[in-house]
């Protein structure tokens, strides 16, 4: 559960210095990092044990789909930016 917990606090930390506007370089290789976070974290998740609670499940299957959808921002961010 940590590693879920420390993984995606990073996405959000990068975003935010990303946002800080230090340069391009920087930016790429910031939103870079939150790509690489969102995935770890959908790895962890799916790595939980649950134990077919389906209440558990249902949120689970969630916040997998919502890092997907933040692999394809950090994505179409980098092809914006020319990466």
């Amino acid at each position: 559960m940590s590693q879920v917990l420390r993984s995606a606090g990073s996405v959000a930390a990068n975003y935010i210095e990303a946002s800080e506007n230090l340069g391009d370089k920087n930016l790429k290789y910031k939103i870079r990092i939150c790509k690489k976070e969102s995935k770890e974290t959908k790895l962890w998740l799916k790595h939980l044990l649950i134990y077919d609670q389906t209440e558990l499940e249902q949120e689970r299957a969630d916040l997998i789909q919502e890092g997907e959808e933040l692999m394809r921002i950090f994505a179409a961010i980098l092809r914006k930016l020319g990466s």
